[in-house]
């Protein structure tokens, strides 16, 4: 039997996601500033917990810690090899109120780094330490959004099981804000034209340096306001954007030039996760014949 799949609201959560958002920036700047550079930038996402988002393990000088965002019990922890936890509460806090309560508690556990305090894949931000804007934490939004990523987690493992060529993890960007799963057809790809607000040409050129085909799942913005799915090729094959995907709700977005699934569309068919599925695999075949990759080998 399939999980019930929450309702997201784009209109109602906007604010609680643009806050988590700044928020799991600063944490994943924090991890940015930890670990040894990895390919693709995967050393840097946050990964999907039964309680939220982590970080993961990370080394700094003689011990190990992790930060997570507990969407069950509202908090923000950390946890350290030698047994320590720290933990605040998320209602009611701003930005720059979370980045002082972090790094405080980083000190106190002897943790002592520091990050680039602004943030990144957004236009005209505002540094972290000066942001009492954004401050909207409602608990409903947070366990819909949590439990979505939950659901879709799942589907995408499914989805990933088909294919045996390089692939990355399932992870969740902080900079954009989405779950992510790219295929790689093994070929190099052009080097990409950058020009992302906040981040180096040469992050986008390093993540996009082999053909890719990405999926993924955001909670909107401003150039599509609605939760939804997406699925883009790079480099995109000729005929790709006016190819037909299923299912019948997808279509190709022209500003984002990328597939899209309304996360409506999934939320309340009669089979989510088929729906999902369905739309996964039709925009990876069909991008991956238009280019052809060597499917035999890789699926």
């Amino acid at each position: 039997m399939e999980q019930n799949w929450p309702i997201l609201s784009y209109e109602k959560g906007k604010s609680t996601y643009e806050t988590l958002q700044l928020w799991s920036q600063i944490v994943g700047k924090i991890k940015l500033a930890t670990l040894p550079w990895v390919n693709h930038a995967w050393h840097i996402a946050l990964h999907i917990t039964s309680t939220g988002l982590t970080t993961e393990s990370m080394r700094y000088n003689d011990q190990h810690f992790q930060i997570d965002f507990d969407f069950i019990a509202h908090q923000l922890k950390i946890t350290t090899s030698n047994g320590e936890i720290r933990q605040f509460d998320l209602h009611g806090i701003a930005v720059a109120d979370f980045y002082r309560k972090i790094f405080n508690l980083l000190k106190e556990l002897k943790i002592d780094l520091s990050i680039k305090p602004v943030p990144v894949e957004l236009v005209d931000p505002i540094p972290f330490v000066q942001d009492t804007v954004h401050a909207t934490y409602e608990d409903e939004h947070v366990i819909a959004f949590h439990g979505a990523l939950l659901n879709i987690q799942d589907v995408f493992m499914k989805f990933r099981s088909e294919f045996r060529g390089k692939c990355s993890p399932i992870h969740f960007f902080w900079g954009s804000f989405d779950l992510a799963l790219s295929f790689f057809s093994g070929r190099n790809a052009p080097k990409h034209p950058g020009g992302i607000p906040g981040m180096p040409n040469w992050v986008a050129e390093d993540a996009y340096c082999k053909e890719v085909s990405s999926c993924g799942f955001w909670t909107g913005g401003a150039a599509l306001m609605e939760a939804a799915f997406y699925c883009y090729l790079y480099p995109e094959p000729k005929g790709y954007k006016s190819a037909k995907v299923k299912p019948d709700e997808a279509y190709y977005h022209q500003t984002l030039g990328e597939f899209i699934l309304p996360y409506s569309a999934v939320q309340s068919a009669e089979k989510p996760d088929d729906k999902l599925i369905e739309f996964l695999r039709s925009t990876y075949s069909i991008g991956a014949d238009l280019a052809k990759w060597d499917r035999e080998s890789l699926e």
